[in-house]
């Protein structure tokens, strides 16, 4: 699905304060209750994302520092501390014995599900008052937020922009949920 250049009237739609706002405040509300449900496991927000990332996927080092937006050092001490927790591990990667992957553990696994329940309630809770149409709308619009997003901080994106003079420092944001 590729990124859709809106017309002159959304773009000023979208620039409005009270657009910016209602966006920044969402953001906002969800990161508490992310940071909450982090806080409740005695876990950081960026180990309740990388346990969320590690459910699925058995990453790099290199490949957890890149989508978290974190330097290798960063990346090190992150994992460190939660394997000493038995939350994860690290592994030999079996077709490049010089790679380490970092898989979860059965408690990390278990954690990752609890606070994804958590999360899940919390998010359904105040979602409540939507109908089912606009939930639809809402997970639509956001899925399209976070695809140009991520477009917008690929590394062919970056290049572009450097190349029109446009900051391009990626943001930590665009990885995977906790649910």
């Amino acid at each position: 699905m590729g990124t859709r250049k809106p017309d002159a009237g959304t773009s000023r739609a979208a620039g409005s304060d009270e657009f910016v706002n209602a966006l920044a405040q969402l953001s906002f509300v969800v990161q508490s209750m992310l940071a909450r449900t982090a806080a409740k496991h005695d876990l950081s927000l960026t180990q309740l994302r990388l346990l969320g990332m590690l459910r699925n996927h058995r990453p790099s080092m290199q490949d957890l520092a890149q989508r978290l937006g974190l330097d290798k050092s960063s990346v090190t001490g992150l994992v460190d501390r939660a394997e000493r927790r038995g939350l994860m591990k690290r592994e030999t990667d079996p077709c490049d014995g010089r790679s380490v992957r970092v898989v979860i553990t059965a408690l990390g696994r278990q954690v990752a599900r609890e606070g994804s329940a958590e999360i899940r309630e919390a998010l359904v809770l105040v979602t409540e008052p939507l109908s089912a149409t606009q939930r639809t709308q809402l997970v639509r619009s956001a899925r399209i937020v976070v695809e140009t997003a991520r477009a917008l901080e690929s590394p062919v994106s970056r290049q572009s922009q450097t190349e029109r003079g446009v900051n391009a420092t990626p943001s930590a944001g665009a990885s995977q949920s906790m649910t």
